[in-house]
């Protein structure tokens, strides 16, 4: 497991964690371009790739989409459906709210 360093490192901007810190960077980008270019230098490319994958579940899960056909379609593995699923249903509402705001009248289905 990663230590946590007892003195900071940086002076911090704005706030102590370093995820605070990682949401004031992700912020500050200002065009979809400069967002690519960031998480281009952020993440590896299969980091990437994994993330955007989440990204693609959301709105199949949002209709209603059953796990094994959406893993069918993507590739993603179900258990990462279900992870998603479960984000959506007992997180915090940021995978909703981006959808809300991206996607638009997504509504889930009934079950």
């Amino acid at each position: 497991m990663k230590r946590k360093p007892t003195l900071p490192t940086s002076p911090p901007i704005r706030g102590s964690e370093p995820l605070d810190c990682l949401i004031e960077a992700v912020l500050a980008m200002r065009s979809p371009d400069e967002l690519r270019a960031f998480l281009e230098d952020l993440c590896t490319p299969a980091e990437l790739e994994a993330i955007a994958d989440r990204w693609r579940v959301v709105p199949l899960l949002l209709q209603g989409t059953a796990y094994r056909e959406i893993h069918d379609r993507t590739g993603v593995s179900v258990t990462t459906v279900g992870r998603i699923a479960r984000c959506l249903d007992l997180g915090a509402g940021g995978y909703r709210l981006a959808a809300e705001r991206v996607l638009g009248d997504i509504k889930a289905s009934p079950n």
